[in-house]
């Protein structure tokens, strides 16, 4: 393997974990721009109720967490912070490319339509307070996917990463 393909291969890894924490995190900027724009319009009527609203404001935001989280393990498991750098393949490269790009894809429209569930949501309890409870609902269901994305990524990040996956796809 010549140190260009190694090269070429790390280059897709982190540019497979540029685009799930960009993406992850663009979704969520949208998200709550979309859940602040209702909660903004219910409390010009009724200001008492930020606190309730509060919560499905900031749920759109865990999903760029999420694309940190996974743009971290990314560096971290191939040695680009703390520890010796990993020789990565091109074919490990392109797999952690589009792991990278399939969560940052998941996550930046499950932001969007956390932010609108969020927005429904906001909708319910202005014309009924005492449903809060339940319209708190509406997005934590969408976080669920954002959830699975996560999980999903960080077993592929490790697999990939494992030296008996590298011993076997470097050959």
């Amino acid at each position: 393997m010549t140190p260009e393909f190694i090269e070429i291969g790390r280059g897709l890894c982190y540019a497979g974990a540029g685009l799930a924490f960009g993406l992850g995190g663009a979704g969520s900027a949208w998200g709550i721009a979309t859940a602040s724009h209702a909660a903004a319009g219910v409390m010009r009527e009724k200001p008492e109720l930020f606190g309730r609203m509060l919560v499905m404001i900031a749920l759109p935001g865990t999903q760029g967490f999420y694309g940190f989280i996974a743009a971290i393990l990314m560096m971290t498991q191939t040695g680009l912070i703390g520890g010796s750098q990993l020789k990565i393949t091109l074919g490990t490269g392109l797999a952690l490319f589009f792991v990278g790009l399939g969560a940052g894809a998941a996550l930046f429209i499950s932001a969007i339509k956390q932010g609108e569930a969020s927005a429904a949501g906001i909708s319910l309890v202005a014309r009924r307070p005492e449903q809060a409870g339940r319209a708190i609902l509406f997005p934590a269901f969408v976080e669920t996917y954002a959830v699975v994305a996560l999980l999903a990524t960080i077993l592929f990040i490790v697999f990939l990463t494992s030296p008996l996956a590298l011993q076997y796809l470097s050959r």
